[in-house]
This record gives structure tokens, sequence and C-alpha cells, in this order.
């Protein structure tokens, strides 16, 4: 026979596979990736001591200021995101929750994963060195551009590889620095043509760019909201669309005079 529960206890009860649900789920993995600011490194110098930017069959200049390229860090394919790690995630400016799709291809091993970033970066060196030589009417059978920055992969450093040769073989034209002196960061995708494309994972790389002192971020132009939702104080955006357009923009920055876009 059955007892009756008085209605206290029949909550209490009732609860309990609540409480354990819900603490359970604090722990167990979910299908997020969680996003910090990464490292970033001065396409004009060195990075773990090699050369960014080597080039051979055209002289060089030695360049002042910074370029620097961007990233961000997430939690790898395999890795547990639990929903604590989640919800942390939220209510932190420095970090970022993303679906894990939207990081890394669904069912792809993590040897896939840096297989296809290896990729992406070398397809993003070649259209960086020929938009650059295309931009110098530099032939590349006579000038050889080699790119190399260990441990990252990817093709948002397209646009400031671009910057980076031209500032190495050409300045900004007239005898100056493409930079102006200045520490520039800033992210993008670069096709031989010299269009810029969005990345993604702005907001977090602009507060790398702020942690390793630039001034300026060069932002592809439809990102631009994304850019100023966690903007650090002291950073100017100057969003891009083409390499024309960012290399105008640091010109006139670098002379002072004409207008500067903004977001």
């Amino acid at each position: 026979m059955l007892s009756r529960l008085s209605r206290p206890k029949a909550a209490t009860v009732c609860a309990l596979p609540v409480v354990a649900l819900l603490a359970t789920s604090v722990f167990a993995p979910l299908p997020f990736a969680v996003a910090q600011p990464g490292m970033t490194a001065n396409v004009l110098g060195e990075n773990k001591g090699t050369a960014v930017i080597t080039i051979n069959g055209a002289p060089t200049r030695t360049t002042t200021g910074q370029l620097r390229m961007t990233t961000i860090v997430a939690t790898g394919p395999d890795a547990p995101v639990s929903l604590g790690d989640v919800i942390d995630g939220w209510f932190r400016t420095d970090r970022a929750v993303l679906p894990r799709d939207a990081v890394y291809p669904s069912g792809d091993t993590v040897e896939q994963i840096e297989q296809h970033n290896t990729e992406q970066m070398k397809q993003s060196q070649d259209a960086a060195t020929r938009a650059a030589l295309s931009y110098l009417h530099l032939s590349d059978k006579n000038v050889k551009v080699t790119l190399k920055l260990a441990d990252v992969g990817g093709p948002s450093a397209g646009l400031l590889f671009t910057l980076g040769i031209i500032d190495k073989l050409n300045g900004n034209g007239t005898g100056g620095d493409l930079t102006g002196g200045r520490t520039i960061a800033g992210t993008g995708t670069i096709d031989p043509s010299g269009q810029v494309g969005p990345v993604g994972g702005v907001a977090l790389k602009t507060q790398a760019a702020k942690r390793d002192g630039a001034t300026v971020f060069l932002v592809p132009r439809a990102e631009c909201a994304d850019a100023k939702a966690e903007l650090p104080k002291g950073l100017r955006l100057v969003p891009v669309t083409t390499l024309k357009s960012a290399i105008d923009a640091l010109v006139s920055l670098e002379k002072a005079n004409g207008s500067v876009p903004s977001c």
C-alpha cells in the first residue's frame, strides 16, 4: 500500500531530479567552443626567431613601425566545454562562446583540421604575394617572396602579409613607411586581385591588438559592427574593402592629410 506524501515532501522529491539534471549539465560536455584573444605577430619583423617576410630579387627597405597580424585561440575540437564554461564566457568581454561547428567543421579529426588550416594559410600567403606584386607592378618571375609564420593557420593574415610585402619593397611610395612609425594591427583575407574579405572573431582580435601596443586596427568593412562591440579604448578602427583602400588610409594617417574612413 502506498502512503501519501505531504505537499512539501512531494515538491522536494520532484525537485531532486531537476537539481540532479542541472548539476549534471554543468559538467556535461556541450557542442560549443570558447575563444579568446590570441597571439599577434609583427609581419615586418621576426616570429620565433625567423623573419616573417623574406624577399629576394628586389631591393628592400629598412622599416620602422609594426604591422601586427592578430589571432584568436579556441578550445580544441575534442575539448570538453561545460555549461559552466559557456555561462562564464557569456559574461566576459575577453571570451566568446561559439558553436563548435562554426569553429571546426563537423566530423573532422584534429589532424584534418590542422591540415585544412595549414592549406588555408598557404593559399593566403600565395594570394598575398600575388596581390602585393600586382599592386607594385612587379613580376613574380623576378621577385621571390617567402612567408613564414609558425603555429598559425587559416587565411585571416592575408591583408597584413600583403601590406608587409609592400612596405618592405615600396613603403608609402614616397620614401616613408606605410605604418608611419605606428603599430598597426588588423585582420582580413586577401585575394590576388586585392579584395579584402571578412574573417570572424574581430572583437577578440581588437583586444589582442590593443594588448600588444597597436593604436590602429584595420578591419574588413563588413565586420565594423562586430569590431565595435568590445572595442578597447584608444584603438582606432579603420574599415577597408580592398588593398588600395587600406594603403590609402594608412598613407593618409601617416601624412596627416586627407580623410581616413571610420566605422
